[in-house]
């Protein structure tokens, strides 16, 4: 085939020749759309080597490979196929897949010699791969064109980064040269993780092959009379999904990526967590602080965060895990994967390795399975408004009783939970709290019996004074109504009777207002006066402005 002539897919989808790019001289062996009057070229055989005038000529040698011949007949391009076919036969199919085949055999993919989706530039049409042929030794990513009239290899790739030998978790990522730009995350079963509105959408099929062949992600068009490509832009909107709209004659952008700051790779640095509508943008993960707070006040936010307290990494006594919920999960270069382990087996995975950060199932449809776990630093993370993805970070154990406490901002974090069907409510160990206090040192002491604090705190309640017992420090945003109701539980919980107690279930509920109504406290513990009184015996209570009525202690 010469410079001037074309080759059509059989329904006219595709044509294959020779073009010029913009103001280039130079030509080039490509593929483009025959019926769009916008030039678009998705294919080019000799990138980086340009034939400079109209001398080329695409032929079949003896060994049935394709050869691109420029001036003085030399080859400028091959196939380099190691197969070889008694009849060769080339055709352009109307996905737009170029293919060298035996004419012998059936027209399926696993017949073809040579077939151009193998090599992708710049263009990610449906029903190609994004990922590795892990037999055949293929790597499917997409790289940009370098400029406008030149489509050698630009900086920004696109291609799914992923470790067989680490086995690690398969992600979508972006990079400019080769440093990462941005990434999409793991594949979770459903989407990537990173992009949670992909489940729902209305245009594409997705589909994603991990198994110990191949792992590659590829998408189909629902509609097959919609045109709609991916292409990896040498500009500011480096990837992009357009939409031919044949009405007004112009390609339409779906979407573009990056599409906000928070899609930029690591813009929060290690352990921080991008949030769009935050302010600042970039946070610190719960349990986790500025590692400069100089920097993290200027916005600059680069040094991430590090732990407010160490791991003792003496697995279950010491260290827990924290419930992030939303999340795009972090950076998968350093993980782990098991298909087959459910959750509980992952966490205890992770917590017989002191470096094991974080885990979460690797897939979440249905109940969820499988499990992927993360070592060292968390990198690139963001949090959505919905449709993220839960992950358990690990945490010392004194960092896990403070979130606990903190109870009034669970909307992305929970404790973990020891039952599935349980509240979240974290259950210590004796042993755990026992070196959490180190040893129950008096440096750790809330309170005492007696006539001592615990003691003066009941006092003040009872003669209608709880107010003074607030530290001062306390800030003045504070809900008095809160205060008031963590001293009216905490003094329920110190009550003489252990049956007037409530249990710990009883005490997480009220403070999240599950329980509306919550008794009088009677006196504590260990008080020179006794007032034991039987669990069947009710009591009335209203005072320190909190409306109190009855309730039936364990």
């Amino acid at each position: 085939m010469r410079d001037g002539t074309i080759m059509v897919s059989n329904e006219g989808t595709f044509e294959l020749g020779f073009f010029t790019p913009s103001s280039s001289k130079n030509r080039y062996l490509g593929i483009w759309f025959r019926k769009i009057p916008v030039p678009t070229v998705v294919w080019v055989a000799n990138r980086c080597k340009p034939i400079n005038d109209s001398s080329g000529i695409l032929t079949i040698n003896e060994t049935g490979n394709l050869e691109l011949l420029g001036q003085n007949k030399s080859v400028v391009w091959s196939t380099n196929s190691s197969k070889r076919a008694r009849e060769p036969l080339v055709q352009l199919l109307d996905n737009g897949n170029l293919v060298v085949r035996d004419e012998h055999d059936e027209s399926t993919e696993n017949n073809y010699l040579w077939q151009s989706f193998d090599y992708p530039t710049d263009t990610f049409l449906s029903g190609m791969k994004m990922g590795w042929d892990l037999k055949r030794g293929l790597t499917w990513k997409f790289s940009s064109w370098k400029s406008f009239d030149d489509p050698c290899n630009g900086d920004f790739t696109y291609g799914i980064e992923f470790n067989e030998q680490l086995n690690t978790y398969p992600e979508s990522a972006m990079r400019k040269g080769s440093t990462k730009f941005c990434r999409s995350g793991p594949w979770n079963g459903l989407s990537f993780s990173g992009s949670p509105d992909m489940w729902a959408n209305q245009l594409i099929d997705f589909g994603f092959v991990y198994n110990d062949d191949e792992v590659y992600y590829t998408y189909s068009l629902k509609n097959k009379s919609v045109i709609s490509i991916i292409v990896v832009n040498q500009t500011a909107n480096v990837r992009q999904r357009l939409i031919w709209i044949e009405t007004e004659k112009i390609w339409k952008p779906y979407y573009s990526v990056p599409k906000d700051q928070c899609d930029h790779y690591g813009q929060c640095g290690a352990n921080g967590n991008c949030i769009t509508t935050g302010n600042p943008i970039c946070q610190c993960l719960k349990g986790f602080k500025p590692k400069s707070p100089e920097g993290w006040n200027t916005m600059y936010w680069s040094q991430g965060c590090e732990r407010n307290s160490p791991l003792s990494c003496h697995g279950e006594e010491t260290d827990g895990f924290l419930k992030f919920s939303d999340l795009k999960l972090p950076d998968a270069q350093h993980t782990w994967v098991n298909k087959s382990m459910n959750l509980r087996e992952c966490r205890a995975k992770c917590l017989s390795n002191c470096s094991c950060m974080a885990y979460t199932n690797s897939d979440i449809r249905g109940e969820g399975s499988g499990c992927v776990v993360w070592f060292g630093d968390l990198f690139d993370i963001r949090q959505f408004s919905s449709g993220g993805q839960d992950i358990y970070i690990r945490l010392s154990a004194s960092e896990i009783g403070l979130a606990g406490l903190g109870y009034w901002n669970t909307n992305a974090i929970e404790a973990e939970n020891v039952d599935s069907d349980a509240p979240n409510l974290q259950v210590f160990s004796f042993n755990k709290i026992e070196k959490a206090t180190n040893n129950f040192s008096n440096e750790n002491k809330l309170g005492e019996g007696g006539f001592g604090i615990v003691y003066k705190a009941y006092q003040t309640w009872e003669v209608g004074k709880g107010v003074e017992f607030f530290d001062p420090s306390l800030d003045d945003s504070s809900s008095p109504c809160k205060l008031y109701k963590c001293l009216q539980v905490a003094l329920l919980c110190v009550q003489e009777s252990p049956e007037n107690r409530p249990t710990m279930l009883e005490v997480y509920s009220m403070l999240r207002d599950e329980i509306k109504a919550i008794g009088c406290p009677k006196r504590p513990a260990f008080s020179m006066k006794s007032e034991y009184t039987s669990t069947s015996q009710q009591e009335s209570c209203s005072g320190n402005f909190l409306p109190i009525t009855d309730v039936i202690p364990r």
